[in-house]
């Protein structure tokens, strides 16, 4: 039987760190092109109240988006010690590709994945790239994608990244830019094969895609500043209706999956979920719990087992959970850890609206079952 393993996993984080003083002077406008009289201190203060960010990352000039994704992507690589010319497909998660330093345009041609295989120097002709724009579910939906490439036998392994550079992208005068941020997240997926049917690695996975009216949830469009000409393409976020949709949507759709999978929430070691907003992300997992009959539960009962990175690294979009996940595995998150059995949910949710979800088993290092992946060794 094969299942789809996770060998190896790396992140970038940016050196530059932005914190609350940097919006002090900016000129915020609300939605119908208005400045806002509150002072900008009272503006950030609330915002940090209600999702809990100190901290964002932003990239240095000169960098872009492939060139964070190769870096998570040699990483993840270094660390799952597996030869880069043995990876089968690239599949690279971000929505807005690299950013032109000047025209503050999207490039998309050559695609992110490519860039990123040019840019590790794989020779590999076999070896395919393809780009998910999927919202910030985009390296879940990656991660999807290449279990049914695994299981049906087209590769061997597969890597998966994830990188955003939302600094480039933002509206300097919307309150909601300062919660997004910089950063990439990679994974090595790779088809390991089991004697017998041993659940280990990806167990369950599901998908939904509400792309009505909720497509407008979240998309681009002109600054709040009739003035500002700097770009026309910034992210534009209606945060009421993502709520609610969310609340509605996501509990509902873990629970599902974890009842197909034939597992309870009490199996679940960590959720790591998208970090989108501290306030929406506990306010899904108090729902989750509700559906299993939780009726007393407090914030460090949620932190337990829901950890979380937005306070320090605002929101990356795609890269959130690997990242986070990253952090986990090589112990730069203590106290919470990850050990062999181990059983973790990982969850989404981005524009679309997208949400997926994902339940994943970590093997025992000595599984007398496990037959050894026979591509070659860094």
């Amino acid at each position: 039987m094969i299942r789809s393993i996770i060998t190896g996993t790396g992140h970038y984080l940016p050196k530059k760190i932005i914190k609350k003083d940097h919006f002090l002077k900016h000129k915020f406008y609300d939605k119908k092109g208005s400045k806002i009289e509150k002072s900008n201190e009272k503006i950030i203060n609330k915002f940090k109240k209600i999702t809990e960010i100190e901290e964002r990352r932003y990239i240095n000039k000169g960098l872009f988006n492939s060139d964070i994704a190769t870096i998570a992507a040699k990483r993840a690589l270094k660390n799952s010690k597996i030869y880069q010319e043995d990876i089968d497909y690239i599949i690279s998660a971000h929505n807005y590709g690299d950013i032109h330093p000047i025209s503050y345009q999207s490039d998309f041609m050559p695609s992110i994945a490519a860039k990123v295989k040019n840019k590790l120097k794989i020779q590999n002709k076999k070896c395919r790239p393809y780009d998910m724009i999927f919202g910030c579910t985009g390296w879940i939906e990656g991660m999807i994608l290449a279990d049914q490439l695994l299981r049906s036998k087209h590769a061997k392994n597969i890597l998966i990244t994830s990188s955003e550079t939302l600094s480039k992208v933002i509206d300097p005068h919307d309150r909601n830019s300062m919660i997004f941020s910089d950063g990439a997240g990679a994974a090595v997926l790779s088809a390991i094969e089991y004697l017998e049917d041993e659940k280990h690695g990806i167990i369950h996975y599901d998908t939904q895609c509400n792309n009505n009216e909720e497509l407008y949830y979240l998309t681009n469009g002109p600054s709040l500043n009739p003035n500002y000409k700097k770009s026309m393409m910034n992210i534009r976020m209606n945060g009421r209706r993502i709520y609610e949709y969310a609340l509605t949507e996501v509990p509902n759709m873990l629970k599902n999956i974890l009842d197909h999978a034939n597992l309870h929430l009490k199996d679940i070691k960590k959720i790591l979920i998208h970090q989108a907003n501290a306030k929406m992300d506990y306010a899904i997992l108090k729902r989750l719990l509700k559906l299993y009959n939780y009726t007393s539960f407090n914030k460090d009962f949620l932190s337990k087992i829901m950890p979380m990175t937005i306070q320090k690294f605002g929101n990356s979009s795609v890269a959130t959970v690997p990242t986070l996940l990253d952090l986990i595995l090589k112990g730069e998150m203590p106290p919470h850890e990850i050990k062999p059995g181990d059983i973790i949910l990982m969850a989404s949710l981005g524009a679309g609206m997208n949400i997926n979800g994902m339940i994943y088993r970590f093997p025992n290092k000595k599984n007398k079952y496990e037959k050894k992946n026979t591509s070659r060794k860094l």
